[in-house]
């Protein structure tokens, strides 16, 4: 039995625990502070009735609080698990949505959604379509590069693979800057801009509400494919032989990823980095086993998206966009990740 296996359990245990221990800090930090004591009373009296609660605590909890860390939370774990399933996917572990063009396709979606003056509803199912654009473009190259490789006339797979989502995620940035021009600068242009930032101060319950279905839909599908996703670390002859429909598999794991960072985008705007650093860090912990990668993934990823916004509305009287504190740290983590990565393929132990 391999190491990653035995400490399975300890490192959810851990992770549990310190998902927790964040949460329990995010709700007590802010412009108004809130005990530990005040929010167990408010919560119980929310659950049994028998306390009169405190009616700005309540608040300030229930109404303002409590949804935006759980919109963080719910966030960061989807786009962790849409990360690590790309990178199964594409067997590479440097690859996430945004680098594969999949957000810009979902906020060129959205933003669209925004000008036109669309319900929430409506705006993630453009977010949808447009980041299922993208993956089709780019698993659409992916197919082009293998037949012209066999005649020796492409660039490596995987290569060919970044640079596609490297140029789409250009071309689908352009077409959200063309509709940020074409945007009325009184109340569509500020309301688009303030979106792509990426924050969760306007989110509130409607749109957790809209936003779990799409994830809970995303990760079960992910869920219930864990041990045949473990087969797309395999080359395509391999995978056949043991009697997998290697195409339709492809189709389901894009769909659920896909799904997972529309919904991600349309509550929160594009943040990015997440769904390339915390599943390559997890892999590093237990391997690329999916059964492993993916609930430890979206512990982390959730526990990861609350730290950052919780800093980002705590440092600075103006609070800051957590999408700007995730690149801080993601980028320097993806170029060392560039300068010592030496195994490019995910395989499994």
């Amino acid at each position: 039995m391999s190491s990653a296996v035995i400490q399975k359990p300890a490192l959810l245990l851990i992770a549990c625990i310190v998902a927790l221990f964040t949460v329990a800090i995010a709700l007590t930090v802010g412009r108004y502070p809130l005990s530990l004591g005040a929010i167990g009373q408010a919560l119980w009296s929310a659950v049994s009735g028998q306390l009169q609660p405190d009616l700005t605590t309540a608040t300030v909890l229930f109404e303002l609080r409590a949804p935006r860390v759980v919109a963080a939370f719910t966030v960061g774990a989807a786009l962790a698990a849409a990360g690590a399933a790309y990178q199964n996917l594409f067997r590479n572990p440097l690859v996430s949505p945004d680098i594969l063009g999949v957000s810009a396709g979902a906020s060129l979606g959205a933003v669209l959604a925004i000008l036109l003056g669309w319900p929430l509803a409506a705006l993630q199912g453009a977010a949808f379509v447009g980041g299922l654009a993208a993956v089709a473009a780019i698993v659409g190259v992916g197919q082009l590069v293998n037949k012209r490789k066999a005649l020796g006339l492409a660039y490596d797979h995987t290569l060919a693979l970044v640079l596609a989502g490297v140029v789409l995620g250009a071309l689908f940035s352009a077409g959200v800057t063309l509709v940020k021009s074409l945007a009325d600068p009184d109340n569509k242009l500020p309301a688009i801009t303030y979106w792509l930032l990426g924050s969760f101060s306007a989110v509130g319950i409607t749109e957790i509400k809209f936003a779990l279905l799409p994830v809970a839909a995303g990760i079960a599908t992910l869920w219930l494919l864990r041990w045949r996703i473990n087969l797309l670390s395999l080359y395509d002859d391999d995978a056949k032989a043991l009697g997998v429909n290697i195409g339709a598999l492809r189709l389901w794991v894009i769909a659920a990823a896909t799904l997972l960072t529309a919904a991600s985008v349309a509550i929160s705007g594009a943040i990015g980095w997440i769904g390339l650093v915390v599943p390559h860090a997890v892999r590093l912990l237990v391997g690329s086993e999916f059964s492993r990668l993916l609930p430890l993934a979206m512990l982390l990823g959730g526990t990861f998206m609350v730290a950052m916004d919780t800093i980002a509305r705590s440092v600075a009287a103006n609070e800051i966009a957590p999408g700007i504190l995730t690149a801080l740290i993601g980028a320097p983590v993806f170029i060392w990740l560039l300068a010592s990565s030496n195994q490019r393929v995910v395989r499994h132990p």
